[in-house]
């Protein structure tokens, strides 16, 4: 596990990491992790689609399979075209709005990028 920079004000060693920010929880203070920057480019999520490509947010993609609605009896069929997605991080790691349905999650394992 990496260690984390003692406080720069006071010198404790018990800092801790907020979101994008280091905290002293001695003397309250607060500053940016200048580390973490770089390592956060490093970490970027890599998602690829059914046929190995990359994908990034605002990529237009296709489905591959027919896939059910949970909790509903309608079916995003194979071929659709879902636009302008956004790549978020857990098991179903497509945020996106299919025409007909409306907002979704999806696999990348199902869809190819068009």
């Amino acid at each position: 596990m990496k260690s984390l920079p003692t406080c720069p004000k006071c010198n404790s060693e018990y800092t801790y990491i907020d979101n994008e920010l280091l905290i002293c929880p001695e003397c309250a203070y607060e500053w940016k992790n200048t580390a973490e920057e770089s390592t956060t480019t490093e970490n970027a999520l890599t998602i690829k689609d059914a046929n190995g490509n990359l994908l990034q947010d605002g990529d237009t993609v296709t489905v591959i399979k027919d896939l059910k609605v949970k909790g509903s009896s309608l079916v995003v069929k194979v071929g659709t075209k879902v636009k302008n997605i956004r790549l978020i991080q857990g098991d179903h790691d497509i945020d996106c709005k299919v025409d007909g349905i409306g907002a979704m999650k999806l696999k990348s394992q199902f869809v190819k990028k068009v």
